[in-house]
């Protein structure tokens, strides 16, 4: 039986830290008063935090590699990168493609799943498109855009063996919401890169959305006379994703996004890309050429925002200072909600039975250990 037994340190449960030692038997976290085996690992914390291993949902790659473009290495390089900022499971995001294109990437990420973990471990895919409105396409190749259409996302679902568990749709392309109706119990549905009235969104929402694509950005802004698809998210009982990297969101905007939606609704995304831990230079977000410069990304024919280069660590330290809120109320936007939104049962949280997906973080909140199912995938 593998066992690891942490100690002398604080354990984030339930909201709080407490002082007690956390064992993990076999991958999941065993209860408060399970035996120690004989035979067990001993992990000295030394007065750091263990809390909930980040989940990032939304993702188009880091460490130099492109998700379109990574074949089994450079997935494995993109979890090992994602693994040394806190991350224990992922979504990787394929940005619009052809048809060939999209079900290679799909393939390439089923075989990531299956095979052995050594980073962050890959849960699932994120397709954003190409179901998108060209008004707002952002960094998407509007040649490839598509209207609604089912059969297609049921083609790739059956590629990817179900593993597409994230889809963001323009609810105002044709067929757009006639198609989140039919395809909202196999997959989790999040609106985006879209200019949607109003009565577009809301109708995409009762037809079964759960969530808004990096709310505020690539999306139809709020006027008081026509609220638009940015009124209807804020309103209603859906997700909001958010990017909290300072230069997509104002710090005051993420302060606003919390006090409308409230603490559970709010999941913070990186949706970084390729340069995510390289210095500032050329890369690639797909079939597009982006240009890096202090950090921040754009297109290097429009000078339109490509993603970003956040990590999940920066992210919760900029969560911190935006809001003045303490570690433990700041922890559930990258643990605990993305879980439950996208489904992912098990993870998210640290208590009995569930997944040991840890990440240890000093006072300054740094990254000093990683341990995906109770094996150490990453050590400062």
């Amino acid at each position: 039986m593998d066992a690891v037994l942490f100690q002398n340190g604080r354990v984030y449960e339930n909201g709080r830290f407490t002082g007690r030692d956390l064992l993990v038997l076999d991958g999941k976290i065993a209860k408060a008063d399970a035996p120690v085996p004989a035979a067990c690992e001993r992990v000295d914390l030394a007065g750091k935090m263990l809390v909930p291993g980040f989940i990032d949902i939304h993702t188009h790659g880091g460490g130099g590699v492109d998700v379109n473009a990574a074949d089994g290495e450079g997935f494995a390089r993109i979890a090992r990168f994602f693994a040394s900022h806190g991350v224990t499971g992922w979504l990787c995001s394929v940005l619009t493609d052809t048809e060939e294109a999209t079900l290679r990437s799909i393939g390439y990420a089923r075989a990531a799943m299956a095979g052995p973990v050594n980073g962050a471990r890959l849960l699932g895919i994120h397709l954003e498109g190409p179901f998108l409105a060209p008004a707002y396409k952002g960094a998407m190749p509007e040649y490839l855009l598509r209207e609604g259409d089912a059969d297609l996302f049921y083609k790739y679902q059956t590629a990817a063996d179900g593993a597409v568990k994230y889809i963001t749709v323009a609810p105002e392309v044709p067929g757009a919401v006639d198609m989140i109706r039919a395809i909202s119990g196999d997959v989790t549905v999040a609106i985006g890169h879209s200019g949607a009235d109003y009565e577009t969104a809301i109708a995409a929402i009762d037809a079964g959305a759960k969530a808004a694509t990096h709310t505020f950005n690539a999306m139809g802004l709020f006027h008081q006379h026509r609220p638009a698809i940015m009124g209807a998210v804020l309103e209603r009982d859906v997700c909001c994703e958010a990017i909290c990297d300072g230069r997509h969101l104002h710090p005051g905007t993420v302060r606003m996004l919390l006090s409308c939606k409230g603490w559970d609704k709010v999941v913070a995304i990186t949706d970084s890309i390729q340069a995510a831990g390289l210095p500032d230079g050329q890369y690639k977000l797909g079939v597009n050429d982006v240009v890096v410069q202090d950090g921040d990304a754009v297109l290097a024919d429009t000078g339109v925002r490509a993603g970003s280069t956040l990590t999940c660590d920066r992210a919760l330290q900029n969560l911190v200072r935006f809001t003045g809120q303490s570690v433990e109320k700041v922890l559930p936007l990258l643990t605990e909600n993305p879980a439950r939104l996208i489904g992912l049962a098990g993870k998210g949280a640290i208590g009995p039975g569930m997944d040991g997906d840890l990440t240890v973080l000093d006072e300054d909140l740094c990254v000093r250990a990683v341990y995906v199912a109770g094996a150490r995938v990453y050590e400062a």
